[in-house]
């Protein structure tokens, strides 16, 4: 046990005050099984809840086995997970429905659909024991540069997000789980990934997209998750996740938010690198927020951000009260979704098929046999996109079909699309690119094809970027439906 673990002997908090500070924290670990015991020992201490990713997932009785485990230790701790759907998968080990990401969704625009797809994803949380889910995305993708929103969001209008918002918030409801809309007030209008650095969004206020925070806001969503984003117009001076007009002045006096505010992760580079996770912690509950998220599974950085929390609390920079009202949020939070549901209804396990097949809205193409080329970026390390490819989806509905997976920019591009062609011979060229505008090598090697195969059919497995095909994002469902347009099955 480290020093860490233990509260200071110089001034020992009240052990009320104690337990509340720590109710204001999420955190990841390490493990499919066992529970590490820095975490056993947060959780004892009053432990808000914890996140878990692909790495606590190896099949859906073990997460069961692992989050029952969880609440043994205490039965108000809360597990979360993203769970947006499309490419994110932390669940895929686990069983999880298959639904496409957001923007075919309001690409298809029937919200009812939108809420079945929800309620097929809430249902296997549910069966999992899991009860919240940071998730759906309120974004409005505002940008064609921007490189993080993209195709998590429902479209690039607010009415549209909005109405599609309200209809999954309502389905996650209705089967017990927490939602969480994201990233409020926006991460639509930036060109900057917050994992990787500050992201900037210069509109003025009255072009900023809130409306779809008030939409979810009037749905009775319990949770809402802020954005590492400067927005001049409200505070040229911190992210919002650290602003105390943004949370305090904008969301709880002006849009009157009551429920739970928690961070995005604080080991993203836009607090880490410029305040660093501890200090991060201590100043977004100061502004406002309920709970921090530390994802990392080295509970070590909890630690850091628990004890910075706490030598705040002790010399008077974090007030008290500030504390004990977010932990009393928190507690109304658990005391309705920390407890899984005795029994889970069924789900309908088609939606997310049938969704991503109603998105592609073009004839069948009728290319059997064809030599499918599918070019995209690596997968985002945060999100977990990755593992999906579009030739196993051809090829389950035409096994005469060939192909080639190119994950990334080739060091030789011009030997990569003349090997691409001799492999391909006399067969019908597909050639597939993943956000081509902001991977410009997608689009030399696609062009480097077509100027010798013009005559190749062009799909476009992100937001639209010239191919004649577009799936609205590479979810397993996504790129069946495409698949399915391409061979003329449907």
């Amino acid at each position: 046990m480290t020093h860490t673990e233990h509260p200071s002997v110089r001034t020992a908090l009240p052990v009320d005050l104690d337990e509340a500070a720590h109710r204001c924290l999420v955190a990841g670990f390490e493990g499919t099984t066992a529970v590490p015991d820095t975490l056993k020992r947060l959780i004892d201490r009053g432990l808000g809840g914890v996140i878990l990713f692909t790495r606590n997932v190896r099949e859906a009785e073990q997460v069961r086995r692992l989050t029952d485990t969880l609440r043994a230790l205490r039965p108000d701790l809360l597990v979360a997970i993203d769970n947006e759907g499309g490419g994110i998968g932390h669940l895929v080990a686990a069983g999880a429905p298959e639904v496409p990401g957001s923007y075919a969704l309001g690409v298809v625009d029937d919200p009812a659909l939108t809420a079945r797809c929800a309620d097929a994803l809430a249902g296997h949380l549910a069966a999992l024991g899991i009860t919240a889910s940071y998730a759906p995305v309120a974004d409005v993708q505002r940008r064609a540069d921007n490189p993080i929103v993209r195709t998590r969001a429902f479209g690039s209008e607010p009415e549209l997000v909005s109405r599609h918002l309200s209809a999954w918030i309502a389905a996650t409801e209705a089967r017990g789980i927490a939602s969480c809309a994201k990233h409020f007030p926006g991460h639509g209008g930036t060109h900057t990934d917050s994992h990787h650095e500050l992201a900037v969004d210069p509109r003025p206020y009255e072009e900023l997209d809130l409306e779809p925070f008030r939409a979810a806001i009037a749905a009775g969503v319990p949770m809402l998750m802020s954005a590492h984003v400067v927005f001049p117009a409200l505070d040229a001076n911190r992210p919002a996740t650290l602003s105390r007009r943004i949370l305090g002045d904008l969301l709880r006096h002006e849009l009157e938010f009551e429920g739970v505010l928690v961070s995005d992760a604080l080991e993203m580079k836009a607090i880490a690198d410029l305040y660093g996770e501890a200090a991060g912690a201590r100043i977004a509950l100061a502004a406002g927020a309920d709970q921090v998220i530390v994802a990392v599974p080295d509970l070590r950085v909890t630690l850091e951000c628990r004890d910075a929390v706490l030598e705040a609390l002790r010399e008077g920079v974090l007030a008290e009260e500030r504390v004990r009202e977010a932990a009393g949020r928190v507690q109304r939070l658990v005391e309705r979704y920390a407890t899984p549901a005795a029994e889970v209804a069924p789900w309908d396990a088609e939606a997310g098929l049938e969704a991503a097949r109603r998105a592609v809205r073009v004839p069948p193409v009728g290319v059997r046999g064809a030599h499918v080329v599918d070019l995209f970026p690596a997968p985002h390390p945060a999100l977990n996109w990755g593992g999906e490819d579009l030739l196993t989806q051809v090829l389950s509905v035409d096994p005469t079909a060939t192909g080639t997976a190119v994950p990334g920019e080739p060091a030789d591009l011009e030997g990569v699309a003349a090997e691409i062609l001799a492999k391909a011979g006399g067969a019908p060229l597909v050639v597939a690119t993943c956000d081509a505008g902001l991977y410009p090598w997608q689009g030399r090697l696609r062009d480097a094809l077509v100027a010798r195969r013009p005559g190749a059919v062009l799909v476009a497995t992100g937001l639209p970027d010239g191919g004649a095909v577009c799936s609205y994002g590479r979810g397993r469902v996504n790129l069946r439906a495409v698949a399915e347009v391409l061979v003329g099955t449907r």
